[in-house]
């Protein structure tokens, strides 16, 4: 039986539709795009998790809204991530990349770089970005 992993996502949208990415600095997807997140760790809620998460990566300060969806997918040494993917909206913070991202930035043609696989079909079926995004 694999190991199940409890995690977090934030669904961060600009007034322009355009969506937050990480650039993932570590595995699993080294290299690859998708949305700030990571692991709940022992004594957090998904709350503090994903406000933890947002800044180690991103610098920037979020309140956590309405859980728009949930994944799994799998994870290094046959463990399975169970991603609670939450909206999210800024409070505050600057713009970096920090933590294990390697870069950070505002996407609106999610076509234009490598995502994390599943991250277009999750965000089409959830009504946050179409399929021409």
């Amino acid at each position: 039986m694999s190991r199940r992993v409890p995690c977090v996502g934030a669904i961060i949208v600009d007034a322009a539709g355009a969506l937050l990415l990480v650039q993932r600095g570590h595995e699993p997807g080294r290299g690859l795009w998708s949305v700030p997140g990571g692991r709940v760790e022992a004594g957090e809620n998904d709350t503090a998790a994903l406000v933890r998460e947002v800044r180690e990566e991103t610098g920037l300060d979020v309140t956590v809204g309405r859980l728009v969806g949930r994944v799994t997918r799998p994870g290094l040494g046959g463990a399975v991530y169970d991603i609670a993917d939450y909206a999210c909206e800024i409070v505050g913070g600057e713009l970096r990349a920090g933590d294990d991202a390697a870069g950070v930035r505002w996407c609106v043609d999610l076509h234009a770089l490598p995502l994390t696989d599943g991250l277009l079909d999750a965000l089409t079926a959830w009504g946050i970005m179409t399929s021409r995004s």
